[in-house]
């Protein structure tokens, strides 16, 4: 087990980047990505990209204000023989490579964090246990960067799980080798009061695969931006999340899948339920068909599930396609409230309210909860839906 590393304070001073200029495309209503805070206004709320998020929740991330202090996060990281995790500096030429910021905190989080987690799988190795990350809130302001690279043909699970106290700011990068294999389970069970934003980067290879699932329980504000792009043919990904939002809760999953290169695949699945006043959700789904990449492949989907009065969604699901040789591409979207009939249905046959309601929303999240292949962290997540839902009701 590697040993725990404290991100507290960060420096102003960008290190050097070694990244393509394709690697990451912007939305079209959104600024042009760039590693300096300097090329990002400060956000007033009115801006496409920031429409549906609180900025005076934020906790100064948007402005610039927030300073890292106190103890920041803590990050472990528990792995398999053979793999190699690693501390470092900000001029080490592996950062940025999987895609640049696209937004001012995500600008912030990479001229501010002071040292990366780079957690290597060589190539040709798979992993038969998962490589276990925690990122534990300290309290107080911190900004993060890890990176998770798979060498050409390795296979590995990685679980990343969220807790405590914190603002965070971070970037994620997975860069995946020709024919590697990664799924990423990512956690956000925060405390109450936690506000982390981050933006995810994956680089898929020739014919490799990524799967991300994200769950997102806890924190005041949460706001993530997982992003794919392709550096060669042949990539699949799979993008799976689910959240629960409770009252007061903002949540809110923006996605963007970039099909730059030619005959890649690419799946979309989030799921959310919402209970309690003021719980908002926001699923945004951008998928972009460059001019060249023919024979794509693309689908996403967003379910929502309000489960009591005084909750909101905004769904947007987005499709640009600039090519019409493709093999297909869709999206859709639905939000609905709790299905009486359902419920009535599954009451009539002797089954109580409250177990009744729990069967339908664990049905509900099911599909999702099962992509993540690992028992222990499944049932937990079960569990965890089902606290939720009885906190509704005490």
């Amino acid at each position: 087990m590697a040993e725990a590393q404290n991100i507290p304070a960060g420096s102003t001073t960008a290190g050097a980047i070694a990244v393509a200029a394709e690697s990451t495309v912007a939305t079209r209503m959104s600024a042009p990505p760039s590693f300096d805070v300097a090329d990002f206004p400060v956000p007033h709320g009115r801006e496409e990209e920031w429409r549906f998020t609180p900025l005076e929740r934020l906790a100064g991330l948007h402005d610039g204000s927030a300073v890292a202090s106190g103890d920041g996060v803590k990050i472990a990281v528990e792995a398999p023989e053979g793999v190699i995790v690693e501390t470092v500096g900000r001029d080490d030429a592996r950062l940025g490579r999987a895609g640049t910021p696209v937004d001012r905190v995500a600008a912030q989080a990479y001229t501010s964090f002071e040292q990366a987690s780079v957690v290597t799988v060589p190539k040709e190795t798979v992993l038969t246990e998962p490589i276990r990350i925690a990122v534990h809130g300290e309290g107080g302001v911190a900004f993060a960067h890890q990176i998770i690279e798979l060498g050409a043909f390795a296979e590995a699970v990685v679980v990343i799980d969220h807790t405590g106290d914190a603002v965070l700011a971070d970037n994620v990068e997975y860069v995946l080798g020709d024919g590697a294999k990664l799924t990423v389970v990512s956690v956000q069970d925060w405390d109450d009061k936690a506000v982390h934003v981050a933006q995810h980067n994956a680089l898929v290879g020739r014919d490799a695969s990524f799967k991300s699932v994200i769950v997102t329980f806890g924190g005041d504000l949460v706001r993530l931006h997982p992003r794919v792009s392709y550096a060669a043919t042949g990539g699949e990904a799979e993008l799976f999340g689910l959240y629960f939002t409770d009252r007061g809760q903002h949540q809110e999953h923006r996605l963007l899948v970039d099909h730059n290169n030619p005959h890649n695949k690419s799946n979309a699945v989030y799921k959310g339920a919402l209970q309690g006043e003021n719980a908002h959700a926001v699923w945004i789904g951008d998928v972009l068909i460059r001019v060249n990449a023919e024979g794509t492949d693309t689908y996403e989907m967003n379910r929502n599930l309000v489960l009591t009065d005084g909750a909101r969604v905004d769904s947007v699901p987005n499709l640009e396609i600039e090519t019409g040789e493709i093999v297909g591409a869709g999206h859709a979207s639905a939000t609905g409230r709790f299905d009486d009939e359902q419920l009535f249905y599954l009451m009539a046959r002797g089954i109580p309210e409250q177990e009744a309601r729990r069967l339908v929303v664990r049905g509900f999240f099911a599909e999702l909860v099962q992509q993540i292949g690992l028992p222990d962290v499944e049932e937990r997540l079960l569990s965890k839906i089902e606290e939720e839902l009885e906190a509704s009701v005490a």
